[in-house]
């Protein structure tokens, strides 16, 4: 399915829309078939022991799947996620950002379903999985 957002234009709408996470979470590349997001790890994400926690990482994965999703429908802030479930697979490499690549697998009327493996920066294997499934609210 062809973009109607940009990378740009996600990222603008991510300060606007969603504060509280701009400048943590960005995207850094886009393509029809593929987004990878960026998490800039730093102390607020880290749990005991100086790995990333598991909420740092699903909330990742959520706002990358929704990225997705806009970059393909538009600006649609009340999509919302109807279904998620996430394996943590190995620790986070210490000190490094985490890299979010997703892939839509359907994109319908009013569900889309997409995926997320997110894996430290410099790393091949995968720290964690997720699928999730949003909601679309109808055009009005």
């Amino acid at each position: 399915m062809a973009l109607v957002m940009g990378r740009e234009a996600l990222n603008e709408f991510l300060g606007r829309a969603f504060p509280q996470v701009a400048g943590q979470v960005r995207v850094e590349s886009l393509d029809e078939a593929r987004l990878t997001a960026r998490l800039a790890v730093d102390d607020q994400h880290l749990r005991p022991g100086g790995t990333v926690s598991g909420p740092a990482m699903f909330a990742l994965a959520d706002v990358t799947i929704y990225l997705a999703i806009l970059a393909r429908i538009g600006e649609v802030a009340l999509a919302v996620t109807t279904n998620a479930s996430i394996d943590f697979m190995r620790k986070p490499q210490a000190g490094r950002d985490l890299l979010a690549d997703c892939r839509i697998l359907k994109l319908g009327r009013a569900l889309a379903v997409g995926e997320v493996l997110i894996r430290s920066e410099g790393a091949e294997e995968p720290v964690a999985r997720c699928s999730m499934t949003y909601s679309i609210p109808p055009k009005r």
